[in-house]
């Protein structure tokens, strides 16, 4: 049983070494413990520092990607090196390392493809209140919408089986930890929530750099997914509101012009032909994006079913990845 812990960095040599030291070198049940770092396009010496640090890979972007593209990197290198589970951790030491055995002990007993380690969101001393508001209704449409019971999807800390890692794919350039969640809802992977605990702020978070800043892309975000994954029920709902407004200020017209005052309101009735003719066809794009949907879906399979191809067993050797600790790739 093989496990890496990857851990996605930019600019962190002055809090990965730190990270790093909090981390377990061995795991109950498990046979191999191998530490990745992610550098996504650091303009400092991170990668100098996850070296010298023991980190047995480093991948690296030339330049910045985004904490997306950095995290599915890391995901597809695991993959390369035999991981039989992926955890995510984060370089900036907020969650603690020792907490890992909780991740990867569910899915080594086969009780889970997915866990994610659940913060005490209220307890959190650096977290403002309406940023312990913006988790919990995160978290709340999350588990609406994957149907999982998922108590803290925000949360990065997380460890993800062989099998859920081939399944994985992340659109959104923003952040994968909301995507992922709705993705292993619909390809029916068990997702379990474990208690964790937090260290100490160490800086202050790249993601939420403004409460305003972070409520506009988490809409953004959310838009995407429902756009991507619920396409048919995303434009029912709004055709639905159209033709319902259309429809609305039609009765009006007719009412008014039963009523013998039909001239005074062409604007109505004008409006009303526009949203009924809006709402239909937003429906029928509804049922074309839900065609869409399902050519999707069947080449997310057949991409699982190539990684999975990909993937050196245990008692394989791994790739050129892994054969020295400071060698980086692209």
């Amino acid at each position: 049983m093989k496990v890496i812990i990857q851990i996605p960095c930019l600019n962190e040599a002055e809090t990965l070494a730190i990270a790093l030291a909090e981390l377990p070198k061995t795991l109950p049940g498990v046979d191999t413990v191998e530490l990745l770092v992610i550098d996504d396009g650091s303009e400092d010496d991170t990668s100098e520092v996850a070296r010298q640090n023991g980190v047995h890979h480093v991948v690296r972007f030339p330049s910045n990607q985004g904490l997306a593209k950095a995290f599915m990197l890391g995901i597809r290198t695991g993959l390369e090196l035999g991981a039989d589970i992926i955890v995510n951790t984060d370089a900036d030491n907020q969650y603690n390392g020792a907490d890992i055995a909780k991740l990867v002990a569910p899915i080594i007993a086969q009780e889970a493809d997915i866990v994610i380690g659940a913060r005490p969101i209220a307890s959190i001393d650096h977290f403002s209140g309406v940023k312990k508001m913006l988790q919990g209704l995160g978290s709340s449409f999350v588990r609406v919408v994957s149907g999982t019971s998922v108590q803290d999807a925000p949360s990065g800390f997380r460890a993800y089986s062989r099998v859920a890692a081939c399944s994985l794919n992340v659109f959104s350039g923003y952040t994968y930890t909301l995507e992922t969640i709705i993705q292993a809802g619909q390809k029916n992977l068990s997702v379990m929530s474990v208690p964790i605990r937090v260290n100490a702020d160490l800086r202050p978070s790249r993601l939420v750099r403004s409460i305003p800043s972070y409520i506009r892309k988490s809409i953004l975000t959310v838009t995407r997914i429902m756009v991507v994954y619920r396409p048919f029920r995303f434009f029912l709902v709004v055709g639905g509101l159209l033709t319902t407004a259309g429809a609305a200020i039609g009765l009006r017209f007719v009412w008014h012009f039963q009523s013998g005052d039909g001239g005074g309101h062409v604007q109505s009735l004008i409006l009303a032909s526009v949203l009924l003719m809006m709402g239909f066809n937003t429906v029928m794009m509804g049922f074309m994006a839900d065609l869409l949907s399902v050519n999707r879906r069947l080449l997310e399979e057949l991409q699982a079913n190539q990684r999975a191809k990909r993937t050196p067993l245990p008692s394989e050797p791994s790739s050129v990845l892994a054969e020295s600790p400071s060698k980086d790739s692209v």
